[in-house]
């Protein structure tokens, strides 16, 4: 199985299954000297942690087991290899798949590429696996953070419920310590009460997640096939469930003139800057110094507890309705996830750059 790795200097490489024994993770061209905040990591991980009435049932500490790459809690230029136990995985839930597909899952797919006629192959497409992601994103921050670079993320929409102005950075912040992950208190009431309206319904529910990189320098990113932007959309959209990637006004950008979406160029404190940010931070694929603020748009988890039309194996049309233990909707579970792939890839940038010293 290829693709499990993203990055060139500063790359991450995903193993394990949702219900094997561990899963894991190895960072490789983390510089050396670098000391770790281990309490940082164990935040963001509460944060993608399961649990609560919305959320899957399962679980999980989520304390890493770091194996190699510091020497107290300090990089030493080496891999860092870690592994996080599954102490609560039920593999048992998973055998009235055996004979079935799972509509809009990665049964039929898998099978289908691999050849494997075993439906455990597909745990390893499950959510557990973002878990070992938001470690290795949050070794980047601490990265980033020494070059004044940070990273926020929201739940910006469930179903019907969206924001409706623009936050700013120390906001966004700040809503990680929401429940829902999302800045505006009463929407994040509205949506916990509406997630769990779904789950009685047997259902689910898509989702958006919306992110600010705040202190990205100009230059980053490459003109042609490696733009910041399509770098930025290849981290998000192998993310489980992630379906759709925009930046600045981008969703707005068809329906827009010319000269109601073109940043003009002031002078400001003595710098350069853009009156306004529809570009996102990026323009002709480089970083422009300006926040880098983006969205990601999740499906609904495909899992659900409706009975759903289907076929077997041999393609004798039955019916299935979920087992186990599933989230309503992605968010919030997966705003970390998103700022962790975030980190990784402006870390990647920066060292290729040479232009920040990490």
């Amino acid at each position: 199985m290829a693709g499990n790795s993203i990055g060139q200097l500063f790359r991450f490489t995903s193993f394990g299954e949702s219900h094997g024994p561990v899963i894991g993770g190895v960072i490789d061209g983390c510089p050396a000297g670098i000391s770790l905040d281990l309490g940082l990591i164990l935040a963001d991980m509460a944060r993608r942690r399961p649990g609560g009435r919305t959320a899957s049932k399962r679980k999980e500490d989520d304390v890493p087991q770091f194996l190699s790459g510091l020497i107290d809690d300090t990089t030493t230029g080496a891999p860092i290899a870690f592994i996080i136990p599954n102490s609560d995985a039920r593999p048992e839930d998973y055998e009235y798949l055996k004979e079935l597909y799972r509509p809009s899952h990665a049964d039929f797919t898998y099978h289908k590429k691999y050849g494997i006629d075993d439906h455990r192959l597909v745990h390893r497409a499950s959510a557990r696996e973002t878990a070992a992601r938001v470690v290795a994103g949050a070794i980047a921050k601490q990265l980033l953070a020494r070059s004044g670079i940070f990273i926020a993320g929201i739940t910006s929409c469930i179903g019907h419920n969206n924001i409706d102005r623009d936050y700013t950075f120390a906001e966004m912040e700040r809503a990680a310590k929401n429940a829902m992950q999302c800045p505006d208190k009463d929407l994040a009431r509205k949506m916990k009460t509406y997630l769990t309206a779904i789950r009685k319904e047997g259902d689910s529910i898509g989702c958006e997640v919306q992110a600010c990189i705040m202190g990205v320098p100009a230059g980053l990113g490459e003109p042609v096939f490696n733009k910041l932007q399509s770098e930025l959309a290849r981290a998000m959209l192998s993310i489980n469930a992630a379906v759709a990637f925009d930046f600045g006004s981008g969703r707005y950008a068809a329906e827009m003139k010319g000269s109601e979406y073109n940043d003009l160029f002031t002078l400001h404190d003595g710098h350069i800057r853009t009156a306004t940010n529809n570009s996102g931070g990026i323009q002709a694929g480089i970083s422009n110094g300006e926040d880098i603020v983006f969205r990601v748009i999740f499906k609904p988890i495909p899992t659900i507890g409706k009975a759903q039309k289907t076929v077997s194996r041999e393609g004798k049309p039955t019916k299935i309705k979920g087992k186990g233990r599933h989230d309503v909707c992605a968010a919030p579970r997966v705003v970390p996830v998103v700022e962790a792939m975030a980190a990784m890839v402006i870390c990647d940038q920066l060292l290729l750059s040479n232009s920040v010293r990490l």
